[in-house]
C-alpha cells in the first residue's frame, strides 16, 4: 500500500508476548511518532502516513492485539485501558523504540495514551488525541450496549459486521464509499478479531479517563487536539473542556468530519501533526 504523496507505507510485523504485533509505517528515519487505535484498526492512520513520512517523522501505527492484523486475542481482562497500555509499553521495547516517543491517540487509542502520559510508561514529549474519549464520554451506546454478557454472547457474526459496517459508515461522512467501507470492516470476517473486540467493548469504562483529569490538569506536556467536528459521540464539546481546562493544549476542528476525520481531510491533519510533533 502507498499514499498519494509517494512515499510507500509498509506493513510489518514484530512478536509481543509470542504473538504477531502487525503495524504500518513509512520512512525510514527521523523521530518516531507511535499511533494508536481503539474500537477500529491502524487502518485510521493510513490516509497520514505517507505524509508525516514525507515531512521528516518515522510514523508507526499498530494494530492492538486481537485486532486489526496482530494475532493473539483479547480477553474481558487484557482489553482494559492499563493493561493495553502495558501491552503498548513492550511493544516499543521490541521495537527498539528509546528515549522521548510522540503519541497520538485515536479513539480508545487516545484513552491508553493519556494513561501513557500521565503514569510515565513512555517518554512523551508530545501528545495528540483524535477525536479520542475524553472524561465520560465512552462508551458510546452503540458499543455500551455490548457490555451485558448476555447481548455479547447473543451478537452473531452477521450482527456484528452489520453494526461494524453502520459504525463506520457514519464515522466516515462524506469520505464513505462501499470499498473503503469494506476495507475498514475486513478484520472483523475472522471470528478471534471478533471476540477481541467484545472483549475491548465489555472493557470499555470511563474511570479509566476520568481517573487521570487531576493529574492531567497538572501536566506540562504540549497537547493537542484534532477534532472531527460532526462526531455524535465524542462530541468537540469534550474537547472544548479539555482545551480549556488542560495545561498546554491546543484545540484543532475538522469541519463536515465525523469520527475519523483523517479521511477528510489527511493533508490538513497531517500537516498540522507534523507542525505540532516536529520540534
Amino acid at each position: 500500500m502507498s499514499e498519494t504523496t509517494g512515499t510507500d507505507v509498509r506493513r510489518s510485523a514484530i512478536q509481543v508476548d509470542g504473538e504477531t504485533a502487525s503495524y504500518l509505517t513509512a520512512g525510514q528515519d527521523g523521530p518516531v511518532v507511535l499511533l494508536l487505535h481503539g474500537t477500529y484498526w491502524s487502518r485510521v492512520w493510513l490516509p497520514v502516513l505517507g505524509r508525516l513520512a514525507d515531512a521528516g517523522l518515522r510514523p508507526v501505527a499498530v494494530d492492538l492485539p486481537g485486532l486489526g492484523r496482530s494475532g493473539g486475542e483479547l480477553t474481558l481482562d487484557t482489553a482494559t485501558v492499563p493493561v493495553l497500555a502495558d501491552w503498548v509499553v513492550r511493544f516499543a521495547s521490541a521495537l527498539g523504540l528509546s528515549g522521548p516517543v510522540a503519541v497520538a491517540g485515536h479513539d480508545i487509542g487516545g484513552a491508553i495514551a493519556q494513561h501513557l502520559l500521565v503514569h510515565g510508561r513512555l517518554e512523551i514529549p508530545r501528545l495528540a488525541l483524535v477525536n479520542s474519549v475524553l472524561y465520560d464520554s465512552w462508551p458510546a451506546p452503540h458499543v455500551a450496549r455490548f457490555r451485558d454478557p448476555e447481548a455479547a454472547a447473543a451478537t452473531t457474526a452477521d450482527d456484528l459486521l452489520a453494526a461494524r459496517r453502520e459504525a463506520v459508515a457514519g464515522a466516515l461522512a462524506d469520505a464513505a464509499t462501499e470499498q473503503l467501507i469494506a476495507d475498514y470492516v475486513d478484520p472483523w470476517n475472522d471470528p478471534r478479531v471478533r471476540r477481541s473486540w467484545l472483549a475491548m467493548a465489555r472493557a470499555a469504562d470511563s474511570r479509566y479517563t476520568l481517573d487521570l483529569v487531576p493529574a492531567l490538569r497538572r501536566s506540562t506536556t504540549p497537547k493537542l487536539l484534532i477534532w472531527g467536528e460532526d462526531d455524535g459521540f465524542e462530541k468537540v464539546e469534550y474537547a472544548e473542556r479539555f482545551a480549556a481546562e488542560i495545561p498546554r493544549t491546543t484545540l484543532v476542528r475538522i469541519p463536515h468530519a465525523d469520527h475519523i476525520p483523517t479521511e477528510n481531510a489527511p493533508t490538513d491533519i497531517a500537516r498540522t501533526l507534523t507542525d505540532f510533533l516536529t520540534p
